[in-house]
Formats: C-alpha cells, structure tokens, sequence
C-alpha cells in the first residue's frame, strides 16, 4: 500500500500493488484467476497453529495495512463505467425469498470482520472483509491487495484468514482458513486497480486455542507430564523474605524448602558459586571454619542411602526418627502427595503415635555466596481446537450485486487504524466504523494504479478500511444487503491532509462471473 500526494487534486492512499506472474494464473480467454492460500489441510492446519497459539499471540500483533510511502501524482474524475450486461443481484444468506424491511437506527452487521495475513519479510497485517453468499457458505469479500504480497511483487500472501467479529484478540465465531482466491486476470497480471477485488473461498471454521497455556497444581502437571502431555515450569524471582513466607504465602505452587540447593535439587533457592568438589579446597590458609559452611539438602530415603559417610558434599547427614503429632502427621501425608515432602512417614501398630524420619545431605558453600529464590508456577499445554462449522451459518452472508447504477444509498463497514496524512489517528481498529450516503456519478481516475471506472463515496476514514464491504439495499433489522463493492483507495481530495474519500471498483458482469465461480468453489472441513 503506498500514500500518494497531490499537489493540487488531493492526496490518494493507494491501498496495493497487485502481484505479478502468479504460480497458476487463468488463461487468456477468461477473466477468472484462481490462486492457491492453504492448498491442503495440513498447510491450513499450520495456519491455525499460527495464529492461535499462545492464546491468539499473533492476532494481537498484527497491524492494519498501512502505506509505506508518498509519492507525487495527479487525479481527475469524470467519466465513467459502461455496464456490461443487465443489472443482476444474489439474496444473502436466509433472504433468498424475503423482502427487505425499512428501519432507521443503524446495527453492524455480524458477517464483517478482519483479514489477517502474513508477508514475505514476516510482517502482520490485517483488512477488512465480510461473508457473503455462497452455494457451500464458505466465501469471503475483500480487496485483491489484501490477497496478494505487494512486496513480492509475486506471489499470494502466506497465512489468510478470516475473523468474524473479531475484537481484541477473540474470535466469537471462530477463525477460517482462505483456501483459494479468485480474482480479475486483469488484476491479477496487469495491476489494473478497476478490479481490486478478491473472493476467498475458507474452510470451515476453526474454535478455541491452539497450544494454550494454563497454570495448574504441581500435583496436577505432574499427572499431565506423566500421560505424556506438555508442560514447562515458569521460575520467578523472589525475595528472601517472601521466601521465608514459604508455603502459607505461595499455597501449592509455592516453594517449600528452607535451605539454599544446587540447581539440581527440587528447591527453591539456588546458590551461586557452589562448589561441588572436596572440601579440602576451601582450607587453604583459612583454617577449618573460615569462609565456609554446610548446610544439609533434603532428598529421599533412597538417595541417602546410597550416599557415603563422610563431610564431603553428598555425604550423609545423621537421620533419626522423631514423634510428631496427629495434625502434623495429616498435613505431611497430603505435602507427600504432592511431592513436597521427601521424608518417610509412620505410625505404631495401634495408630495411637506417629513419626516422621527426614533425609539430608551435606552441601558446602562459601559463605559470601549470592543466594537466589524463586517460585516455581506449573503449565500444562493443550490444544484445545475444534470445527465450528461453515462461515455462513455461523455469521449469515451478504448478498451481491451487480451493474448497479451509482448515485445510490450504502453503507460501508470496516475497521480504520492508520493515521490521517497530517499524523492524526482518530481511529483504535478495535470496533468497525460505517459510513452512510450515494456513491458518486462521476469516477476518480488515477493512471498510475489504471483507475479509469473506480466508484467514489464520501467517507473520512483511514487505512485498514482496505476491503470493507459496500452495502447495497442494507436491511438494519436484518442486517443484510448487498456487496456492490469493497474499498480499494483511500484519498484526501482537497488537499487538506485528511482522507474525505474512498474507492471501489466497479462490479460489473465480469465481477459477477468471478464471484459466481467461487461462489461454487467448495472448500470442506479442517476437522472432522
């Protein structure tokens, strides 16, 4: 997408450079060419991984397409478009045999949404777009450039998707994976910007999360571990005085040793500078006790059987068993379950005294050696994925149109993001926008872009309205009407460093037969 200024007619955000020389583009003796997305479902499948893992990461940081330069150029309206054949329209979805009722206020329509994709440099851009009539209820609308890689220069861009209804990160209506795009030859081969439109035929639908995170029991990763699941533990730094809280302060996840710990060891303080040979090292001109200590590490009765009788480290620390109280003898039993405690419990024959044995080992340090604590919390990963059916009967689709007069009512819907030419951004991209009033009689031409047949409509939004559906005939109780376009261009024509106007190619009988053809195209399921 390039910003172009005008010295004297205006200022024009081009919104693409189309592609040329595609992998499969149509013949020359039709209008239809048909690209590739996510040929296979394992391509569509890793699409999905994509996008949604880590809890929809990537959505999140996708930005609206914006422009990338300015450049000089002249524009001009007057003229116009020869409607090729009769005018023609396709019902939406469940109106294929209901009138249109006449309402005032205005309610968004649930088939819009954003287009996410991903360029060659790996950059993550999104547009508007909208669900529309189809035989298998599986198509999309949008503009060609947000189809095609204009870096590139050619090829198709890499991970399309559609999300309905998308806000801040959530999918209400899952995400659908673009399978073919169907496009103008001329626009796919020749840049010519009079056919910047797309039909995208998806899969269906995909919900939840792909490789979710969430934090659980220690108890409770390690059953997940243990059936073969993934998982990863998150240490935190903490302060000795948090640790000294110990368990009451950090409940099951907490940490629950009282002694500094060689990384190896299954505790929450790490020292740093230990070393793990003989002690002798430590008394070289020192004397025995100077410089050093010895602090006793917890491990299991087995571990500490194996272990030598001597005072290097690893050695034995003297055990014995020691009587404790009922209430004690519970709370070890339960910390034991969670493999919190590492000694031995017991009790006498008649149930009536309890003991509790516990195993050290010695481990020397220096005593100038930097002590860390952390907190441990535990993760499990899932993917928690599943069908949500077909695009069309989760959010409806509009209809078409086409041959359409201009100097007609519609209403358009997208969602603004980029700034104005003088800096101001007055849009968040967060919830969609709409604009209201007639298309122009008279058509923009900009040659650099081919625009010779381009409709104009009076509308000050900005960059990320790429694609937004044009709405003829809009029901608002029913929230349906016709697609007669789809924003291409984004200009200022006064000259005054704000965008006042957008574009749409003008869809005549080659665009219905375009549409007609994905509108046909089947696509299928991701998930059984």
């Amino acid at each position: 997408m390039k910003r172009i200024l005008l010295p004297a007619g205006g200022a024009i955000l081009a919104t693409g450079l189309l592609a040329a020389g595609l992998a499969s583009t149509a013949q020359a003796d039709t209008d239809v060419a048909k690209d590739d997305l996510a040929k296979t479902a394992a391509q569509a499948a890793e699409v999905i991984d994509f996008w949604t893992k880590s809890d929809n990461a990537a959505l999140k940081k996708a930005v609206a397409f914006n422009p990338d330069a300015l450049e000089v150029e002249k524009i001009s309206s007057g003229g116009g478009y020869s409607a090729d054949t009769k005018p023609g329209s396709t019902a939406p979805i469940g109106e294929e045999k209901k009138s249109t009722a006449k309402v005032q206020n205005v309610n968004l329509p649930k088939t819009i949404g954003k287009v996410f994709f991903e360029y060659r440099d790996g950059s993550l851009y999104w547009c508007s777009g909208t669900s529309i009539q189809s035989q298998y209820r599986n198509l999309v609308a949008t503009a060609g450039h947000c189809v095609y890689d204009i870096a590139g220069n050619d090829e198709v861009v890499s991970r399309w998707v559609f999300v309905p209804g998308y806000y801040q990160g959530k999918a209400p209506w899952g995400i659908y994976v673009g399978k073919q795009a169907f496009t103008h030859y001329d626009f796919d081969v020749y840049e010519d910007f009079d056919r910047d439109y797309a039909f995208v035929t998806v899969y269906d639908g995909i919900g939840g999360v792909a490789n979710q995170s969430t934090k659980v029991t220690p108890s409770e990763y390690k059953a997940h571990i243990a059936k073969g699941g993934k998982g990863y533990i998150k240490e935190t730094p903490i302060t000795a005085e948090e640790f000294a809280a110990g368990y009451d302060k950090y409940g099951e996840a907490g940490p629950y040793k009282s002694a500094p710990a060689d990384p190896k060891v299954e505790t929450v303080a790490k020292p740093a500078d230990v070393n793990l040979g003989n002690i002798d090292e430590y008394y070289k001109g020192e004397g025995p006790t100077k410089g050093v200590k010895v602090v006793g590490i917890e491990v299991t009765e087995a571990v500490w059987n194996a272990a030598k009788v001597g005072f290097d480290n690893g050695d034995r620390v003297p055990s014995q068993k020691v009587a404790i109280s009922k209430e004690e003898y519970d709370s070890l039993v339960a910390q034991k379950g969670d493999g919190k405690y590492l000694g031995t419990l017991s009790t006498n024959e008649a149930k009536t005294a309890w003991f509790k044995q516990e195993f050290y080992v010695k481990k020397w340090i220096k005593t100038t050696a930097q002590v860390k604590y952390w907190v441990e919390d535990y993760y499990v990963v899932e993917h928690n994925v599943k069908s949500v059916g077909r695009l069309g009967d989760n959010v409806g689709g509009q209809g078409f149109a086409w041959n359409q007069p201009t100097g007609k009512y519609v209403r358009t819907f997208g969602y603004p993001f980029g700034p104005h030419l003088d800096g101001n951004k007055p849009f968040t991209g967060v919830t969609p926008k709409w604009c209201y009033g007639k298309t122009a009689k008279n058509v923009l031409r900009i040659p650099s872009k081919k625009v010779e047949e381009q409709m104009s409509f009076k509308c000050t939004v900005t960059a990320g309205y790429d694609g937004a559906p044009w709405l003829y005939k809009y029901s608002n109780s029913k929230r349906l009407g016709y697609v007669n376009g789809v924003t291409s261009l984004i200009a200022d024509t006064d000259s005054n460093k704000r965008y006042d106007t957008i574009t749409s190619p003008y869809f005549d009988g080659e665009t219905a037969a375009i549409y007609k053809a994905a509108a046909a195209s089947w696509s299928g399921k991701l998930i059984p």
